[in-house]
């Protein structure tokens, strides 16, 4: 008999399989004492597995690609963290061995992380998979992780660590389902990238047993347990339907009564360009630039201005005469950068990052302006640079006045993701010539809910009346002084929520190459009189669920 279990729908698609469960032993060495003589080469061994360890997810990173690199990068920069280094071999100078002393030693930082706040607790789990791979090459054991299979199957997890789920063999995976996580966690955020179709924030999904069938639907966030025959038939038959509509949509992005929205790509390295010129994107809505401070020169200090020339303009190039908005570096709370974050923030999410960093640090900002207007010479690019978490008319006029003293050739803009910056957008207008709604961390402020912790998920939900409040002002702001107004969070991703959005006066949208066929086929199917008409659904409901069913039944035309 089919029973039920609900989350929130993270990757749009439907699949039906059976399911898998991920390795999630916890790796937990002997605590025995090992004699002083033996120090020198735990030690030892330890630095080399973390090194290791370090590598293997960098290298990991580059073959990924896109916002998994970023999350890869990250997690590498743990595994090379000198202080975590430094506790491990003062435990192994007392006594421990090398594995015990990992493991102590991130247990401590695990406290640490939990301690501080929701937004750094969301770090727990990449730390505790950096710990598991130290300790797991420490002990010449496996790592515990993807089920080997050798048919399609559904993976089922606590949550997934970023380094199995960046390399998933997609024709295996039909699915995935988590039991943790939130729209804007890692696991969304890599299923998106794949365009795999998950479920996120499942409670019970770990007691699933081994091999029952699933049906699991990434739009509604339905996951069906031993689904009836006439149910399994049904989602097949939409999985066709919409893979038909998905092959038909090449146009350019724009209403069936033909009014332009174009669809950008949000790309986080130089990887990711040819999956965004294949998948028909119009440019690029939201280049992340972190991905080149977080290389192994990057640790250390910012890279040379020569070095980002030639990463830029690889990217720039790819598009030509096509939009490509850059972000400048966007360091601090789960971006930290050792040469520029402070390690004992009390709270990160809410301390110096994004532009407030840079504004502290002039010459990095300047240097990275340079570049890119060295990058832009000679290509008949539209160049655009905007700057992150601005708060107010003085980071933004701050920003536009380095641009224009870096001799920048490009349209200056700012991305909206404070409450403050959405209310005021009028005001920055008068700085500069554009706005991005970066919808994840403007949810995270506004209703005061980490991005990252599941039990917060229904407040990341980009459905919300209140958040769709604020990008209907924003967007108004910007028609009202003749600007545009993109969206670059992960909402532009749902083809349901992209036509609400179009409807709330968004010039444009920017999200993952792998969602932009299933955008553009759902702006077709709808006049932007329908779109108004759903936003204005969506605004006047008091839930994100009745929001999404307002819209939907305007858009449906029930």
């Amino acid at each position: 008999m089919e029973t039920t279990l609900r989350g929130v729908g993270v990757s749009h698609g439907v699949a039906v399989g059976e399911v898998r469960h991920m390795g999630t032993a916890v790796l937990e060495p002997p605590a025995r004492q090992i004699p002083g003589g033996e120090a020198e080469r735990e030690q030892r061994r330890a630095r080399q597995a973390l090194h290791a360890v370090s590598a293997d997810l960098t290298a990991r990173g580059v073959l990924a690609g896109g916002d998994a690199q970023a999350v890869l990068d990250a997690q590498a920069l743990m595994a090379r963290d000198p202080e975590l280094l430094a506790d491990v071999e003062r435990r192994i100078a007392v006594g421990s061995t090398a594995e015990r002393a990992v493991y102590d030693a991130c247990a401590a930082y695990r406290d640490l992380l939990l301690g501080a706040g929701e937004y750094l607790a969301g770090r727990v789990a990449d730390l505790e998979d950096v710990r598991n791979r130290i300790v797991a090459r420490l002990l010449g054991v496996p790592m515990p992780g993807v089920p080997d299979s050798d048919e399609p199957y559904v993976l089922v997890a606590r949550d997934l660590a970023p380094a199995d789920t960046a390399l998933l063999d997609t024709a295996l995976v039909l699915g995935i389902v988590t039991e943790e996580g939130g729209p804007t966690s890692h696991s969304a955020i890599l299923a998106r990238a794949l365009g795999v179709p998950a479920v996120v924030g499942v409670l019970g999904a770990a007691d699933l047993l081994e091999g029952a069938v699933l049906a699991v639907d990434g739009s509604t966030g339905e996951v069906v347990v031993d689904p009836s025959e006439e149910r399994k038939e049904g989602l097949r038959a939409l999985a066709e339907q919409r893979k038909a509509e998905l092959a038909a949509a090449k146009e350019p992005g724009r209403t069936s009564d033909g009014h332009l929205v174009p669809l950008l790509a949000n790309i986080g390295a130089p990887a990711d360009v040819r999956a965004a010129v294949e998948a028909g994107a119009e440019g690029v809505g939201l280049f992340r630039t972190e991905f080149f401070y977080l290389d192994d020169t990057g640790a250390a200090g910012a890279p040379s201005e020569s070095r980002q020339v030639e990463a830029y303009r690889d990217v720039l190039a790819a598009f030509p005469g096509r939009r490509v908005v850059v972000r400048v570096l966007d360091a601090g709370a789960d971006k930290p950068l050792g040469f520029l974050t402070a390690a004992d923030e009390p709270n990160p999410a809410l301390g110096m990052r994004g532009v407030r960093t840079l504004l502290e640090h002039p010459e990095v900002l300047r240097t990275q302006l340079l570049a890119l207007t060295k990058a832009a010479e000679g290509l008949p690019v539209h160049l655009e640079v905007m700057a992150p978490m601005v708060a107010d008319r003085a980071d933004a006029g701050a920003f536009a006045e380095a641009c224009r003293a870096a001799g920048l050739r490009a349209s200056v803009g700012v991305m909206v993701e404070t409450p403050s910056a959405a209310l005021r957008a009028r005001s920055l207008l008068r700085e500069v010539e554009f706005l991005s709604v970066g919808t994840n961390d403007l949810a995270q402020y506004a209703f005061a809910a980490d991005r990252q912790a599941a039990t917060l998920s229904r407040l990341q939900d980009p459905w919300h009346p209140a958040l769709l409040d604020l990008v209907a002002m924003t967007a108004e702001a910007a028609r009202a002084e003749a600007k545009s107004c993109g969206v670059c969070g992960e909402a532009a991703a749902d083809p349901l929520l992209a036509c609400v959005l179009t409807g709330l006066g968004v010039t444009s949208l920017s999200m993952a190459p792998a969602a932009l066929a299933r955008v553009r086929a759902a702006l077709a199917t709808c006049t932007l009189a329908q779109c108004r008409r759903a936003a204005a659904a969506a605004r006047s409901a008091d839930s994100p669920e009745e929001a999404r069913l307002a819209a939907r039944a305007v858009l449906s035309g029930e």
